[in-house]
């Protein structure tokens, strides 16, 4: 299996080739993430990709504060999606960014641990967005993988901090992404 920077990267370039693939009238297409069009759901990994390096550089969410609230894709949506998503990557391949100690809103984590949760969303996310502006929703499936076994110990933890949706009832037998995207309360 990819080193975790290297699937960090690629569960970007998943959700960024997706971001590229958005035509001027779909930005406000409905996605399958409740109240969020394609737009608030690029903003919003904008925003993911923002906290990234502050966190991992052993900032807190005090000392960044309101930086990163409101619209971040401005006039130019690929082009602030580009810009946050290569500062994330940056910080991410950064030599101990997987052993720093990070400052969320519910405690500290290791940074191998939040790297992993916005890899997993990166990965979730892309398949939204590829539903929100119809495109090619299959997903990489060693980032599926990692999702999947990142996720699967902890979604019900997850499901009751209201990340996530009730979990889908599928078919015996249905593949890895079906089943990723079913406990994360979404129908594939």
């Amino acid at each position: 299996m990819s080193d975790l920077r290297d699937l960090y990267r690629r569960a970007v370039d998943e959700f960024g080739k997706r971001v590229h693939s958005v035509s001027d009238d779909q930005w406000k297409a409905s996605t399958p993430c409740t109240d969020w069009d394609v737009h608030t759901l690029v903003n919003h990994l904008v925003n993911e990709n923002k906290w990234v390096m502050p966190l991992l550089e052993g900032k807190t969410i005090e000392e960044v504060g309101d930086a990163f609230d409101g619209d971040l894709l401005g006039a130019d949506p690929k082009k602030a999606w580009e810009q946050a998503a290569q500062e994330a990557v940056t910080a991410v391949e950064k030599e101990g960014a997987e052993d720093q100690t990070v400052h969320v809103s519910f405690g500290d984590i290791s940074g191998t641990n939040y790297i992993s949760q916005v890899l997993t969303d990166h990965v979730i996310h892309a398949w939204d967005l590829a539903r929100g502006i119809g495109d090619d929703d299959g997903l990489d499936t060693e980032l599926v993988d990692f999702a999947f076994g990142f996720l699967e110990p902890q979604v019900a933890a997850w499901r009751a901090a209201g990340a996530f949706g009730e979990e889908v009832k599928v078919e015996e037998g249905a593949d890895r992404q079906t089943r990723l995207l079913a406990m994360t309360g979404r129908r594939a």
